[in-house]
């Protein structure tokens, strides 16, 4: 169960469940890669919930060039 950060937090950021899971999905693979951190500090130990972390932060955003792309 996730608790933190809700999903209602997350959906604020993210207009759809569907590109919620995208995003975070795509983030937790550069994570996992080695990519630079967004925030500073992490309650999540796993990378999926550090992308969830930073997407309900503001720090990760879906890029609009991409949306419409998929659109």
């Amino acid at each position: 169960m996730l608790l933190y950060p809700s999903v209602d937090d997350l959906l604020a950021q993210v207009d759809s469940r569907y590109s919620l899971i995208m995003l975070a999905s795509k983030r937790a693979h550069e994570l996992d890669a080695g990519a630079k951190p967004l925030l500073t500090d992490y309650k999540s130990p796993k990378t999926i919930g550090r992308a969830l972390e930073e997407i309900a932060a503001g720090a990760l955003m879906i890029d609009p060039d991409e949306k419409d792309l998929n659109a």
